[in-house]
């Protein structure tokens, strides 16, 4: 049997990397950056969340000399001009929490009638030469006051389209069935399996 391939998910997060191993099966050997003994701090000072995407997977790649894939997520809301967007994590300073993200992105929209708003979470799988950026978009809307617990970040302020409630109202298992991450993933792992 061939050796398997390692690819590594520029990620901490070792339930993230085991979810999208065992989407992919045998075909790869996944492994976190804790897994390859990368501790460095890698700058995400990109203005797109491609570019954000791009840097980390580049980073592993020239650094450890292993294929590598990186996502950036992020809330572009319309009314906002695609604010957050890359900012998304640090929308209300660098040092914000998901509290204080929510509560300024209410204040910013007010009374605002055009609520749309889409979360965007962009893969950059680079192996070997080739260099792929994959996305997943999940429309939506904000919502004009926080409700429910479920999820993190900006999930008490996002009414998915279709939908009656906030992603924190949802159960995980109905929410990764229409979430940007959970496409992105998917099409990853699809791209990934035709190599």
């Amino acid at each position: 049997m061939p050796e398997r391939k390692i690819l590594v998910f520029a990620t901490h997060n070792a339930n993230k990397a085991r979810e999208v191993q065992e989407m992919l099966g045998d075909a790869y050997d996944v492994r976190s950056l804790t897994d390859i003994g990368c501790h460095d701090e890698i700058p995400e000072d990109a203005d797109t969340l491609e570019g954000n995407a791009r840097i980390k997977a580049r980073y592993v790649v020239d650094h450890f000399q292993l294929d590598c894939f990186a996502d950036d997520t992020g809330l572009e809301v319309d009314a906002l001009g695609g604010a957050p967007g890359v900012r998304t994590a640090r929308f209300a300073g660098e040092t914000a929490d998901a509290q204080a993200n929510m509560s300024k992105l209410l204040k910013e929209m007010g009374g605002t009638r055009n609520r749309k708003a889409r979360f965007r979470t962009v893969f950059c799988v680079i192996q070997g030469q080739e260099e792929r950026l994959i996305e997943g978009v999940c429309e939506g809307e904000i919502a004009t006051e926080q409700s429910g617990v479920a999820g993190f970040g900006y999930d008490p302020i996002f009414i998915p389209i279709g939908h009656a409630v906030t992603f924190a109202e949802m159960t995980s298992e109905a929410k990764n069935a229409i979430s940007h991450r959970g496409k992105a993933v998917v099409g990853m792992v699809n791209a990934l399996l035709e190599r």
